[in-house]
């Protein structure tokens, strides 16, 4: 646990170092310019020069450890299988909320061991505060002040409690009829639910700090949008499960496409439990 402590520090730095360049294109005229990936997701400068950034970085902190970055080159990719510790990076996660300039965006760092992560890093470019979390150890929010230090305060989700609404947190971006369908099971056997909608990574957030519940996601997404907000999730008490129940798993497969999940807070509760042997989602 030491050595994953002993890269807190830098990796906070590198983040802002990271974030302070995303900010200069944030605000810059030419924040609406981007080219379209393979996929017709959007590709901007912030994209390509933050993880230029946090590459350089992370393989001067420790050149044994590779880099897997949404924005590397499929040559560069060739050899991840064979990855038992690797970086998990998403150099600008919610491109498109950069570019609808609502500050709903997010780097997200990760180590993976043996198909987990053990630390993670979210970062909010635009309010200079950071997410860490180290599963099995201790979760913290790094707020950035204006001498350039941190100041952390401890995160932990919250207990469900009987009668309050489940405060159910959702992509703006992304709606279907299985999210409606989880939606309407969670209101037969729970009650009342308040929706609430963000861009990115900053769901995790929201739930690690105890200001939402649960976060299911039926739609797309990848490997590196979900492993740093995994550990600083389970890092502060909660989880991050595919449909079976078992927590997501990195670098198993061929694809980097990751599996539907749930995103709970408080992960001892029976209702998640009842949600999950449903089996209907």
């Amino acid at each position: 646990m030491q050595e994953l402590a002993d890269f807190v520090t830098p990796l906070l730095g590198l983040c802002r170092e990271a974030g302070e360049l995303i900010c200069s294109h944030y605000y810059s005229p030419g924040t609406t310019e981007f080219t379209a990936k393979h996929d017709r997701s959007p590709l901007t400068l912030a994209d390509t020069q933050s993880h230029a950034l946090l590459q350089a970085g992370l393989l001067a902190l420790d050149a044994s450890i590779p880099v897997l970055s949404e924005e590397s080159t499929a040559d560069a990719l060739a050899g991840r299988r064979g990855w038992h510790r690797y970086w998990l990076v998403d150099p600008l996660d919610g491109t498109k909320e950069f570019l609808a300039q609502t500050g709903e965006f997010t780097i997200n760092i990760a180590l993976i061991e043996d198909y987990r992560p053990v630390l993670g890093v979210l970062y909010l470019p635009l309010e200079r505060t950071a997410y860490v979390g180290i599963p099995g150890a201790n979760a913290y929010c790094y707020r950035g002040d204006p001498r350039g230090q941190w100041v952390r305060a401890p995160l932990a989700v919250r207990p469900l409690v009987p009668g309050r609404e489940l405060a159910v947190l959702a992509s703006r971006r992304h709606r279907n009829a299985k999210l409606e369908e989880c939606l309407g099971w969670l209101r037969e056997h729970w009650g009342p639910i308040a929706r609430l909608d963000s861009g990115s990574a900053l769901k995790f957030c929201q739930l690690a700090r105890g200001e939402g519940d649960f976060y299911p996601r039926f739609s797309p997404c990848s490997e590196w949008d979900t492993a740093a907000g995994q550990a600083v999730l389970e890092a502060a008490g909660g989880a991050l499960l595919g449909m079976d129940g078992l927590p997501l798993r990195y670098n198993c497969r061929e694809s980097l496409l990751s599996p539907h999940f749930f995103a709970i807070g408080d992960a001892g509760h029976p209702l998640w439990r009842a949600l999950l042997e449903e089996g209907r989602f």
